[in-house]
Order: structure tokens, then sequence, then C-alpha cells
């Protein structure tokens, strides 16, 4: 349920969701590498924050699609 609503998604939708999302936290923490690595690291400080954020929201994300797809495959859904 997603505000009061019932969402449902796809075998498919999810695995497509997790692969994006993979994709965005590889670049995601090249980035800030990339920043870390700067002479200068404390000018780029809110943008190392801001990346190491959305790195730990989206590893949440895929926790929870990651969840969903295991249960779909306990309970005899086995995944294409």
């Amino acid at each position: 349920m997603f505000a009061g609503i019932k969402v449902e998604f796809s075998k498919d939708e999810l695995k497509e969701a997790k692969r994006q999302i993979d994709s965005t936290l590889h670049k995601l923490r090249g980035t800030v590498k990339t920043f870390e690595n700067k002479e200068n690291s404390e000018r780029y400080k809110s943008q190392i924050t801001l990346a190491k954020r959305r790195i730990k929201a989206f590893e949440i994300a895929n926790w929870f699609i990651e969840n969903e797809l295991d249960k779909s495959f306990h309970f005899g859904e086995r995944l294409p």
C-alpha cells in the first residue's frame, strides 16, 4: 500500500528498476570517489554529502525491491 492505494508491479518491472538503481549507484559511488580525491575536497563537501545521501536512499530502495522479488520467489512464483 502506498498512500492508501494498493500498488503492484510485475517482476520484470521490479528487476528493471533494480537494474537502473544499480547503474545509478555505480555512477554515484564513482562521483563520490572523484570528489573525495580532488585536491581541495572540502570545497565539494556539499556535493559529496548529497551523493552519499542519495546512495543510501537507493540502497534502501534496492533492499525493498530485493525483498519483494524474494517474496515472489518463496511463494512459488519462480522468476523468469
